[in-house]
C-alpha cells in the first residue's frame, strides 16, 4: 500500500486505502470518508474532462501538514489522503480522504475539516475542459 498522503496520476481504490488506515490500530472504533468524483457539468455547462495540476512538492508538504493537523486537533489514530492529478473523466475518482479514530464524532469531524482546508490550502489547480473551450477554475473553499 502506499504512502498515508499521496498525489497521483493513476486512479485509486477506497477500499486498499481503508484496509491501509485499519491495519495502524485495532483501537481504531470509527472511520470516516470523503470521495470526490468529476461531474459531467460546471456552473450549467457540460464538463468533459478535467484536468488537475500542482507543484508537487509544495502541494505534498501542505497535505502532510494537514494530516498531522488533523491527527493533532482531532485526537485521529491515522489519517490517509489522495488526490489524483492529471486528466479526469466525468464519473471518475479525484480525491479520498479517510479518517480513524476511536469514535465516530472525531473521525467525522476531522473529515469533513481536512475536505475544507485541502480545498482552501493545498496549491492542486483545475481546468475544466468542455465543448466550447477549457478554463482553469477559480477554487471554491
Amino acid at each position: 500500500m502506499g504512502a498515508a498522503v499521496r498525489l497521483q496520476l493513476e486512479d485509486f481504490s477506497q477500499d486498499e486505502e481503508i484496509r491501509a488506515l485499519r491495519a495502524t490500530s485495532q483501537r481504531i472504533g470509527g472511520i470516516a470518508t470523503f470521495l470526490g468524483c468529476a461531474r459531467d457539468f460546471s456552473e450549467g455547462r457540460e464538463v468533459c474532462e478535467i484536468g488537475f495540476d500542482a507543484y508537487r512538492p509544495m502541494a505534498l508538504a501542505e497535505l502532510e501538514k494537514l494530516r498531522a493537523e488533523a491527527i493533532a486537533r482531532f485526537a485521529l489514530i491515522e489519517a490517509r489522503i489522495v488526490h489524483r492529478l492529471g486528466a479526469v473523466r466525468a464519473g471518475d475518482n479525484i480525491v479520498f480522504i479517510a479518517t480513524g479514530a476511536e469514535h465516530r464524532a472525531p473521525a467525522l469531524d476531522a473529515c469533513r475539516w481536512l475536505i475544507d482546508e485541502l480545498k482552501a490550502r493545498v496549491p492542486i489547480w483545475k481546468k475544466e475542459i468542455t465543448p466550447s473551450g477549457e478554463a482553469w477554475v477559480t477554487p471554491h473553499p
